[in-house]
């Protein structure tokens, strides 16, 4: 299959026999489920997974799903659970990160299920391949769990050691964040799709671990979950990625007076503007490394719009040069 594809052409594979339609990774951020301001609630979570799987189950009448999730605010409070008993030691991030995606896979499982009665959906557990050395193992930029206050945050940094970096107007706790190397169930993976399962797998980024001559053991990071998904779709030969999010399209200058939407662009262009490496950033990395290596192309936008952005009618929409809408 051309690995190019334009909005009208990836309209027109989409007619053919479900095994023939082409293969789109959906990322669907952490932040989406769990919204900004709303509390971390499992009532409120399978609220939200619900309109995910609504626009999940559209975008598979014209696409195989292969779904990747965030976990931020959902291992965030596993980590404060998890720290509140003082009778053992706290688990590991990896641990936690395995926990997380074992809890959101069940309910995307429910409702897409709910949704999608006659289709077969996996939710696999999934480990990915990390660098020990990676520096950004000593500049930790992964917001995880809820926003605090200044005097809040004081505390916990007091109590718990948790190092704390700006989210908006709030303060938020950061972890290490490297970058993925390999998915180690990619060919897992592959094999499910191949037999027209929607698959859900490395959920929060997938549980990092390292390699080393005992073999693979975790490390306490949590992995970015867009260039996860960038990573597997490349892996797996995905023919497009879309990046669903809380904001509905990629902003310049964002939160000012003078923000403004980008609708149609292009890796070339993005380079050249700078987005924040907290929340945008990792997104656009992600997206312009997966149509760069690719040919295919990229939606950003709002979990409700998931159809009319990868139809370049709603969101932002990331193609190579030649084929840019304008």
């Amino acid at each position: 299959m051309n690995k190019t594809l334009t909005m009208n052409n990836t309209l027109a594979l989409n007619k053919t026999s479900p095994l023939k339609k082409p293969t789109l990774v959906v990322a669907l951020g952490g932040n989406a489920l769990l919204r900004r301001g709303e509390p971390l609630e499992a009532a409120v979570q399978r609220r939200n997974i619900a309109i995910a799987a609504k626009t999940l189950a559209a975008l598979s009448q014209e696409w195989r799903i292969v779904l990747v999730h965030g976990n931020g605010p959902q291992v965030g409070l596993l980590a404060l659970q998890n720290s509140a008993c003082t009778q053992v030691a706290p688990y590991p991030l990896d641990v936690l990160g395995a926990e997380s995606q074992g809890m959101i896979g069940y309910m995307l499982i429910q409702e897409l299920k709910n949704c999608l009665p006659d289709r077969e959906i996996s939710a696999l557990l999934t480990q990915v391949e990390v660098d020990p050395h990676d520096p950004a193992f000593q500049d930790p930029t992964k917001f995880i769990g809820p926003v605090y206050n200044a005097d809040q945050a004081a505390e916990l940094i007091k109590l718990k050691g948790w190092e704390m970096k700006a989210d908006g107007k709030y303060l938020r706790r950061v972890v290490a964040s490297p970058l993925p190397l390999h998915i180690i169930e990619g060919a897992a993976i592959s094999t499910l799709v191949a037999h027209d399962h929607l698959v859900i797998c490395s959920g929060g980024g997938g549980i990092p671990v390292v390699r080393s001559d005992a073999g693979m053991t975790g490390i306490e990071a949590v992995i970015d979950k867009d260039m996860s998904a960038a990573l597997l779709a490349r892996q797996i030969k995905a023919d497009a990625l879309l990046i669903l999010t809380d904001a509905d399209a990629v902003y310049l200058n964002w939160d000012t007076p003078q923000q403004e939407a980008l609708r149609h662009t292009t890796p070339q262009t993005l380079s050249t503007m700078h987005f924040d490496a907290g929340s945008m950033g990792p997104k656009i990395r992600a997206s312009c490394d997966f149509v760069t290596a690719t040919g295919g192309i990229v939606g950003i936008g709002s979990l409700e719009e998931g159809v009319a952005i990868m139809r370049g009618d709603k969101g932002t929409l990331i193609t190579p040069s030649s084929q840019t809408q304008h």
